[in-house]
């Protein structure tokens, strides 16, 4: 099976795949609210960040000074595209994945008489 036209490598992963589609869906987010939301640690979001900026994914935007500074953080236009192409390819994945025939159901178990206890659970 070939790989679908929009599957992008770099967003794939399950934490930047997060930190996107959270993004996709506001102008701009403050770094806590984003790592709150996906529970991750500074360090974690921060090295994310970075990979989603160096490609051109993320704007990140430093306010503030002191202990007031604040990170903002938002897609840019490359980066919407780019999750916009890799949820459709992932939609692709899925609907052209085989369909599975129902396996051969089992006799269902008769739960209407306890089984008896074995020693071990009489003891406990």
């Amino acid at each position: 099976m070939s790989t679908p036209t929009g599957f992008d490598e770099l967003i794939h992963p399950a934490t930047r795949l997060s930190v996107v589609a959270l993004l996709a869906a506001t102008e701009w987010a403050d770094f806590p609210f984003i790592r709150d939301s996906l529970s991750l640690s500074d360090s974690a979001l921060s090295k994310q960040l970075h990979t989603l900026e160096e490609a051109g994914y993320l704007e990140i935007r430093k306010e503030g000074g002191g202990r007031r500074r604040r990170t903002k953080v938002r897609l840019t236009d490359r980066g919407r595209t780019a999750f916009e192409g890799h949820v459709a390819a992932l939609r692709a994945i899925v609907e052209d994945a085989p369909t599975a025939t129902p396996a051969a159901t089992a006799p269902a178990e008769d739960t209407t008489t306890p089984a008896p206890a074995t020693a071990a659970e009489v003891t406990r």
